[in-house]
């Protein structure tokens, strides 16, 4: 860290050659101990610099010749066309560097609400995070309650404020957004120098020395700081100590230091890393990625700060059944256990599975058990299934190198597998065991879709078994009352990525328009005569009935009363009646939607001692529905579900507003620090899009869950325009 020298890592060979997805693509060398790896996940708003900032690591430690661009598409970890074309990530990527003698695996996350489902899985796989801020931009809210989670989680952290080289630069002021935002123990390493020619130095607070850049080509030159420059520095190294210091083990420290005693170098490093480990100190570091100012100091952060997975605590791992728990460590000796976190569809390699491996060795060839528990809800049936492991690579972006296994804490890609998803467990098949399922977040925003042709239909269905599997926030729902084919999305960008990747698999398909189930019923009794008599030759048919119609309260369902006397209508032709009663309400009666909450009631009819039927009185009984609804009023019912809404205090008041707009009753509110739980009742129709205004009302932070609560009346006012009545 500041402490270390001035060594430069050795420059490397760059880029591979030839498609990067092949399996005779060239060797990676693995780790051999989980103390040579570290699992660093890149987090941050969009456009805050993560990208640009894991191209200068790769080019400072030589694993490529010259940085990528996004805007050309060229970055390492930007390889999806989604991310190409929407010039942002919205996809996990993984991509190795090594640095001296430590591997570190930097898990690149995208930064827009819509693909948080990415970003989870990177928490997961990771060990440390590495908040990235922009010297430019403001720090956004959704930021600021990862920070929290993080806290809450005891992730080690430190922080990078990128893009000192832009124009609007300001990294005062972007660091005392970091203290507000973070606390009082994030506090900067290095402060920037302007070194003439636009260029940037850096002064160690630690180590009293300058680092300068030559020619923007990251490789570091090192002196030491001149008077002028300790002054400038004097107060922020003084405050850098005693915060270091308040978190050292050795408690006389302090008291030695105020009186005035010299606290040596490497006693500074050392607690510095043991508090950045433990996650009780979060030094801020001033990078510029695309002229490779402060890559090394970086590195030096991530490999002596930052904990392996050999110090980290597992997740809960359980058998299969669930009976028990299993207490493992990040042992390569031990049980094998890893987790899927990202799961992709190659065309030359198949189903493509990112596994962090939390204890045991992964070989090539070796027989491994996948096991998926507790995501039905997102139509990812619970499944196991043995299979064999044929091709074992280290992922590097979108590339692949074959390598022979991969330890306990180390990040490898598994290629061909059957049936594996996002979330699943790799085991053992001799002893099969499942790790307990992250959080996911709820998609909320739904999408119809429809195949372009009959002929499109099978291709639609196996393509978005594809993509569902490797994308746990999407949940695809065939709607039993429209028959709509709905993707449940996190927003209209995921959505976009969604639909784009079913087009990319030949898909061709259309976006409809959303139908709400709605629901009719009778607003007034009323009578039906229902008459069926055909003859044409040999049988005929006739049955008559007469009908009365009465609605009934909200949730009651439906009820069929028979009061025929005399046997005017035979036994069996009264439960025919009630059958085409039945059918004619799943139809519809004014605009095609099911018909509930009303009692029928059988008052008389007629029949044929030859030409009555069962169908014949079955097409009776609908058309005395058909007619008794023509005599009478219908109402349409919409579904309304209860919402609950978590907003910061801020943003309350619009919330409500917003709510009382789209229709919605107010039930009531709950605090819980600076954050409120906002109840209400609001009709589905009102939500279709709600997942995207809520965020935009609320700066990013708003969330919301829903669940049905029940079907109440439409107001005429608020018949969609595509209803019929």
């Amino acid at each position: 860290m500041s402490g270390k020298g001035a060594k430069s890592p050795a420059r490397s060979s760059g880029r591979g050659n030839g498609d990067p997805r092949r399996s005779d693509a060239s060797t990676w060398s693995p780790a051999e101990h989980p103390e040579q790896i570290r699992n660093v996940a890149l987090v941050g708003h969009s456009g805050a610099g993560k990208t640009m900032l894991v191209e200068g690591l790769l080019a400072a430690t030589g694993a490529i010749t010259r940085m990528g661009s996004i805007a050309d598409g060229t970055t390492v970890s930007d390889a999806d066309p989604s991310e190409i074309h929407q010039q942002r990530s919205v996809a996990l990527a993984v991509v190795p560097v090594v640095f001296e003698d430590i591997k570190v695996n930097l898990l690149d996350t995208p930064g827009y609400p819509d693909f948080t489902g990415e970003l989870r899985a990177g928490l997961r796989a990771a060990d440390a995070v590495l908040f990235v801020v922009s010297a430019v931009d403001d720090i956004d809210t959704a930021t600021i309650a990862l920070w929290g989670e993080c806290q809450a989680a005891g992730m080690p952290r430190a922080v990078v404020i990128s893009r000192l080289d832009h124009p609007r630069a300001n990294f005062d002021a972007a660091l005392a957004a970091c203290q507000r935002a973070f606390g009082d123990a994030v506090l900067p390493l290095y402060l920037p120098l302007p070194a003439g020619g636009g260029s940037i130095s850096l002064l160690g607070l630690l180590s009293r020395t300058v680092s300068t850049y030559a020619n923007g080509s990251g490789e570091r030159q090192v002196r030491e700081v001149d008077d002028g420059e300790l002054a400038v520095a004097e107060e922020a190294r003084g405050a850098l100590i005693e915060g270091i210091i308040a978190e050292s083990e050795d408690e006389t420290l302090m008291d030695r230091y105020l009186a005035g005693e010299e606290v040596p170098l490497e006693v500074l490093v050392a607690d510095l890393e043991t508090a950045v480990a433990r996650g009780s100190f979060f030094p801020v570091l001033a990078t510029a990625a695309e002229s490779g100012v402060g890559m090394l100091e970086v590195l030096e952060v991530l490999r002596g700060g930052f904990p392996s997975g050999a110090e980290r605590e597992l997740p809960v791992v359980r058998t299969v059944d669930g009976s028990s728990t299993v207490e493992l460590n990040c042992d390569p000796q031990g049980p094998l256990v890893g987790e899927v976190v990202r799961t992709t569809i190659d065309p030359f390699l198949g189903r493509v599975c990112l596994v962090r491996i939390f204890s045991g060795t992964l070989r090539e060839d070796s027989a491994i058990h996948v096991g998926g528990r507790g995501l039905a809800d997102r139509g990812h049936l619970d499944h196991d299934s043995d299979e064999r492991i044929t091709h074992l690579y280290a992922p590097i972006g979108a590339s692949l190198r074959s390598v022979p296994f991969c330890i306990a804490g180390d990040i490898c890609a598994l290629a061909k597998l059957g049936n594996a998803e996002t979330g699943d467990t790799i085991s053992s098949r001799e002893r099969p065991l499942l790790v307990e399922a992250w959080d996911m977040p709820e998609p909320m925003m739904p999408v119809a879709i429809e195949a372009a042709s009959h002929g499109d239909e099978d291709a639609l269905a196996k393509s978005l078994g594809k993509v569902a599997a490797g994308d746990p926030t999407l949940r695809v729902e065939r709607n039993s009352e429209t028959h709509q084919l709905i993707l449940w999305c996190m927003g209209e960008a995921h959505a976009e990525v969604v639909l784009d990747r079913l087009r990319d698999q030949g898909v061709k398909l259309l976006t409809v328009e959303v139908v709400t189930p709605l629901r009719e019923t009778f607003a007034a009794p009323s009578a039906g005569h229902g008459r069926h008599v055909k003859q044409s030759g040999g049988h005929g048919q006739y049955a008559v009935c007469d009908v009365e119609v009465e609605p009934l309260d909200r949730g009651s369902g439906f009820e069929f009363v028979d009061k025929t006397v005399g046997g005017v209508i035979p036994g069996p032709f009264i439960t025919s009646v009630e059958k085409g009663v039945r059918t004619q309400m799943q139809k519809g009666v004014a605009a095609g939607f099911p018909v509930v909450d009303i009692r029928v009631t059988l008052v008389g009819g007629k029949t044929h001692s030859v030409d009555s039927s069962d169908a014949a009185f079955q097409a009776a009984g609908a058309l005395a529905l058909r007619e008794a609804a023509s005599a009478t009023r219908i109402q349409l019912l919409e579904p309304v579900s209860a919402v609950t809404i978590s907003v910061s205090d801020d943003y309350v008041g619009a919330v409500m507003s917003d709510l009382s707009a789209r229709r919605g009753r107010l039930t009531g509110t709950t605090s819980v620090d600076d954050m409120t739980e906002i109840s209400a009742e609001v009709p589905d129709q009102e939500l279709l899009k709600y997942a995207v205004e809520l965020r935009a009302l609320t700066a990013g932070t708003g969330r919301f869950r829903r669940r049905y609560l029940r079907h109440d009346p439409v107001p005429p006012n608020a018949i969609p325009a595509s209803v019929k009545t």
